[in-house]
C-alpha cells in the first residue's frame, strides 16, 4: 500500500510483573478500534497475551496473534512460522521476564519504539537502573528505535511514586505517561478488551493517560506526561 507505514513496538523490561502484557494488549485493541491493521506478538511462554486474544469477542475489531514462544515445528522456518499478514501497519511485542540479552538486543535492534513498563516500588526502580544501564552498554539501539518509559499502576502523591519520578526525570530517556491503579484493566482484559474498546464515564481518565504514549507512537504532537 502506497504511504503505508509499518511501525513495530516491542515492550520489554527484564523484570517480570511490570504490566508489559497490560500494556500490549491495551495498545493492541487501540489501533484495532481505530481500524488499523494490528499483530500482538507474543514471546512470553506463559502466554498472557494470546489468552487474552483468545477470549476477545468476535463482534471486535480482529488483532492477528502470533505465538512466538513456541517451538518451531519440523521442517518449517522460524519466519514463516511468525509470518505477519502482509496489510499489517502496527507490530506489538510482548515479551518475557529475564529475556536473554542476545534476543533483547535482537529484538530491539528491529523495533521502530521501546516502551519500557515499570511500577512505583523500590525493587523496581533499582531493576529499571540495571536494564537501562544493559540497553546502553550492550547495544547501539538508541540509533535505531525511540526509547521512553511507561509507570505502570500508580497512586499519584505516594512517597513511592514521587522516588519513581525523581529517578525518571534523571535518566536521558523520555518519561510518557503514567497509568493509575485500577480495576478497569482488569474488567476489560476478562473479556479481550482494552480500555479503548469501552468509552464509559470512568474511563475517560484513562484514556487521557494514553493520550501521550499514542501521540508519540504515531509522532503527532510534544508528548505531556502531566496527566
Amino acid at each position: 500500500m502506497e504511504g503505508r507505514k509499518i511501525k513495530q513496538i516491542l515492550l520489554v523490561n527484564t523484570k517480570g510483573g511490570c504490566g508489559k502484557t497490560t500494556i500490549a494488549t491495551n495498545l493492541s485493541s487501540y489501533y484495532a478500534s481505530r481500524h488499523i491493521p494490528t499483530a500482538l506478538v507474543d514471546h512470553d511462554p506463559q502466554a498472557s497475551s494470546i489468552q487474552w486474544l483468545e477470549s476477545r469477542h468476535p463482534s471486535l475489531n480482529s488483532i492477528t496473534g502470533v505465538t512466538a514462544y513456541k517451538h518451531v515445528q519440523s521442517g518449517m522456518t522460524k519466519s514463516w512460522a511468525m509470518r505477519i499478514p502482509i496489510d499489517v501497519e502496527r507490530i506489538i511485542i510482548d515479551t518475557p521476564a529475564g529475556l536473554p540479552k542476545e534476543q533483547l538486543i535482537k529484538q530491539a535492534r528491529q523495533s521502530d519504539f521501546i516502551i519500557i513498563p515499570v511500577l512505583p516500588s523500590p525493587i523496581d526502580i533499582r531493576a529499571l537502573g540495571g536494564f537501562i544501564k544493559e540497553l546502553y552498554f550492550t547495544s547501539n539501539i538508541r540509533q535505531q528505535a525511540k526509547l521512553a518509559v511507561v509507570a505502570n499502576r500508580v497512586r499519584k502523591d505516594t512517597l513511592v511514586f514521587n522516588a519513581l519520578e525523581s529517578f525518571l526525570q534523571k535518566i536521558d530517556i523520555p518519561f510518557i505517561t503514567t497509568l493509575r491503579d485500577t480495576q478497569n484493566y482488569i474488567k476489560v482484559a476478562e473479556k479481550g478488551m482494552g480500555i479503548h474498546d469501552i468509552s464509559l464515564p470512568g474511563c475517560q481518565k484513562d484514556h487521557e493517560q494514553w493520550s501521550p504514549l499514542i501521540n508519540w507512537i504515531e509522532e503527532k504532537q510534544e508528548y505531556d506526561n502531566s496527566k
